[in-house]
């Protein structure tokens, strides 16, 4: 018995393995053989708008997999009116789809690479309803380090177990110091309009960007869009943990699991420690 609880632990300690083979070899088509091409995309929430690099430009019916919760969940959300921030923007993927239906989107995304191609697919589609922020959010204004993998720019992080490790595994070669600033800050010094719905996608640094927004959650209460993130299961158990404590003070009592449905409390969060979290105050 005692052994079986030391190889449960050990488990819960052990890192998990970033990227697949088949999502190094998906990265290395995208980056290699597509990263210049420019195209209308054919399936998924993008359908119709313009493109650099990717393999969007692959019809629907030899796409891999199957739709998602998370863009079922996006499907059915109503944006009309809405000022969006979408922190961890990457190459505007989802702030693409945002502008579509939003009255104003804010979007943060402080590694160079990807805001790069963030504006070049902005430029493609005319959008004029984007604000672009090249900086990251987190809980103080300061300058952090940010390392990823090259063929995966929407992996970097700045969070300390998620950059030890990529640095341990060797394949964290891409390494850039970012700005980062609070949106408790950031808003009133640059003259941002407020949001009503707030996306966060940072790889682990998702509590840190809450704890900056404090005032912000406060006067506000925009609606919450959260990806857990965790370099093992007891640091996804340990984040989760804190995000929905730090959610319940803050009055944010209705935060739904998108993959699963579940209703979650600060007593069940470990339901939520893989997958996204939809939150609201009401």
């Amino acid at each position: 018995m005692l052994n079986c609880m030391a190889a449960s632990g050990v488990k819960e300690d052990l890192p998990f393995r970033h990227y697949t083979l088949k999502h190094r070899v998906t990265a290395w088509i995208s980056t290699h053989l597509f990263h210049a091409a420019t195209y209308t995309v054919r399936h998924g929430l993008l359908k119709g708008m313009k493109r650099k690099g990717g393999l969007g430009w692959i019809p629907a019916m030899f796409s891999p997999g199957m739709v998602t919760a998370e863009q079922q969940f996006w499907r059915g959300l109503t944006l009309s009116g809405m000022t969006v921030y979408d922190i961890g923007a990457f190459q505007g993927l989802l702030t693409l789809f945002f502008a579509s239906r939003a009255k104003a989107v804010v979007c943060f995304e402080p590694n160079t690479q990807n805001h790069k191609r963030l504006m070049e697919n902005l430029t493609l589609n005319g959008i004029k309803n984007v604000e672009v922020r090249k900086a990251g959010v987190g809980s103080r204004r300061e300058t952090r380090r940010m390392v990823g993998f090259p063929l995966m720019p929407g992996g970097a992080s700045v969070d300390g177990e998620t950059v030890a490790q990529l640095l341990r595994s060797g394949v964290g070669t891409a390494i850039e110091e970012i700005s980062i600033v609070t949106l408790d800050e950031e808003i009133p010094q640059a003259g941002l309009p407020a949001p009503d719905f707030v996306k966060i996608d940072i790889e682990g640094w998702e509590y840190e960007a809450l704890q900056g927004a404090r005032n912000t959650l406060e006067a506000h209460k925009p609606a919450l869009f959260l990806e857990m993130h965790g370099e093992t299961i007891r640091e996804k158990r340990r984040k989760v943990a804190e995000i929905v404590d730090f959610l319940w003070q803050m009055n944010y009592r209705h935060i739904r699991h998108i993959e699963t449905g579940a209703a979650i409390t600060p007593e069940n969060a470990s339901v939520a420690m893989e997958g996204h979290l939809y939150c609201r105050t009401y």
